[in-house]
């Protein structure tokens, strides 16, 4: 099932990695979190390099996670590994590597040139493969963005550039841009992105799906499993619709149970099933489950050795997936 995806000219493994929870914690200006808490950088490594050895080449990052402690960590895992991997990462937030806190949004060309090469540094990397808007200027705001996006190109500091948005009218803003070359949305079993798998198969662009597990609900969190005070997920902000308090909803707890026995149906695991969805979704399609530890990049990565699910599954998912 490893059918590889392309983000630009660049071939990709069809399932991907993201960095944000091995950033560790960092928060917003009023103290409210927004890592997924504490983590061991030799155990994000060690899970880095395990999934290479599986077969996965691309991987997601941002300069804010873990006010760019996530980026250092990434880095420190790919030395050595520069041509084999793809990387991704993004810009647009202001952070505090210090304090660990977000500050704020800066949309300004000034700021993406001085971004970009803060990035570059924590990863130890003079090239990016992709770069990604994080923030939501509108588009004609942004138009000077994508100016300065395809000057990087042209000076080879970056191969690409996208916006990671959920707004199909942000996504299209940039699609007549030679250098554009993905959208970075949310989706999964539990929320299908039509519009903007549609615009990225009209307009060749690769759909690199973030929250692919529901923040974990699509894996082995649930109500017996509460987080701690230092993930998002424990003080879950308006768009973190799965959780509240720590613990899924009971409305999207009872989705998931509906929707088990067929995601895990021909040896699956859950989180399996919820990924093999995506890649069925569309062959522009690229997954990227967050992990913490060698055993979830194994169960994630395991769904690339299982065959597609079938026209008929897909049609029974479909009348199964808005929320009881």
């Amino acid at each position: 099932m490893n059918t590889p995806r392309l983000i630009g000219d660049r071939e990709v493994s069809a399932l991907g990695f993201g960095c944000w929870a091995i950033g560790g914690p960092f928060s917003d200006p009023d103290g409210k979190p927004l890592g997924w808490g504490e983590v061991d950088d030799d155990e994000s490594i060690a899970a880095i390099r395990r999934a290479m050895e599986l077969g996965v080449t691309f991987f997601d990052t941002a300069d804010v996670y873990g006010a760019g402690h996530s980026e250092r960590v990434l880095g420190r895992a790919i030395a050595g590994h520069r041509d084999e991997v793809v990387i991704a990462s993004k810009w647009g937030n202001v952070f505090d590597e210090h304090t660990k806190v977000r500050t704020h949004a800066d949309n300004s060309p000034e700021y993406m040139n001085k971004a970009i090469r803060a990035t570059l540094g924590r990863l130890g990397t003079d090239y990016l493969d992709l770069y990604q808007l994080h923030s939501a200027p509108t588009p004609e705001e942004a138009e000077p963005l994508a100016d300065a996006a395809e000057a990087l190109v042209k000076e080879g500091l970056i191969r690409g550039y996208a916006w990671s948005t959920d707004d199909p009218a942000r996504a299209a803003a940039w699609a007549d841009r030679p250098g554009y070359v993905a959208v970075q949305h949310e989706c999964s079993v539990l929320h299908d992105a039509p519009e903007l798998i549609d615009l990225c198969e009209q307009h060749n662009l690769a759909s690199i799906n973030r929250t692919p597990l529901a923040m974990g609900l699509l894996g082995r969190r649930d109500h017996t499993r509460p987080t701690t005070t230092a993930d998002i997920r424990s003080a879950a902000p308006e768009w973190l619709r799965f959780f509240k308090d720590g613990v899924p909803t009971p409305e999207w707890s009872r989705t998931v149970n509906d929707l088990r026995d067929i995601l895990t149906s021909d040896g699956r695991t859950l989180a399996q099933g919820a990924l093999a969805w995506l890649l069925a979704r569309s062959n522009r399609t690229i997954p990227i489950p967050g992990f913490r530890n060698t055993t979830q990049v194994e169960d994630n990565a395991g769904v690339l050795t299982h065959a597609p699910l079938t026209e008929e599954q897909l049609k029974e998912i479909a009348t199964l997936q808005a929320p009881a």
